[in-house]
């Protein structure tokens, strides 16, 4: 293990953490740090990281288990999704170890995370609301595509492969400003 990789491991997993005391605050963040390895990979040069895919991918279970952890204390459809949707992503790590395939991923996007998200901001915003089914059926098949499109862009086409995160906040920039 590199220096770069322990370093990035315990920044992750110490922004995983937020989540017990803040749901919706500490799961932002918990997001907002996992985006944030990327960063740092590209900041410091510590011994670099051999396989960031499933190092990633590895380290992405510390925070989506300390999102169960909350969502295990929910009660009825919400709960229920949640860990129907944690399973489902659980199987689709675990397919991506024993293949390799990051196209695996597309198949089981991480819909667990923004149904987390969300429920933590309903349970902020309105406590107390009701699942209806359509409503239900409707933001899951919402979130599923968002998901979907985002495994897409990272796996699938792999849009951001060949650059690296500050040249990719560079074009987003020059593009949000209008600049070639």
């Amino acid at each position: 293990m590199t220096p770069e990789v322990a370093l990035i491991a315990v920044v992750r997993i110490l922004g995983s953490l937020p989540v017990f005391r803040w749901p919706l605050a500490g799961g932002v963040l918990a997001v907002l740090v996992d985006l944030s390895d990327l960063l740092l990979r590209d900041l410091i040069e510590l011994g670099g990281i051999p396989d960031y895919q499933s190092f990633d991918k590895w380290i992405d279970q510390v925070y989506l288990a300390a999102f169960l952890v909350v969502a295990l204390r929910w009660t009825g459809v919400e709960r229920a999704v949640a860990v129907g949707l944690y399973l489902y992503r659980a199987v689709g790590f675990a397919a991506f170890e024993l293949t390799g395939e990051r196209t695996v991923l597309l198949l089981f996007p991480n819909v667990f995370e923004l149904w987390f998200l969300l429920v933590a901001a309903v349970h902020r915003v309105s406590p107390g609301f009701a699942w209806r089914p359509a409503i239900l059926v409707l933001t899951l098949g919402v979130l599923t595509a968002v998901k979907e499109l985002q495994e897409w862009a990272l796996h699938g086409a792999r849009l951001f492969d060949g650059i690296s995160s500050l040249e990719a906040l560079d074009r987003l920039g020059r593009w949000l400003r209008g600049e070639p």
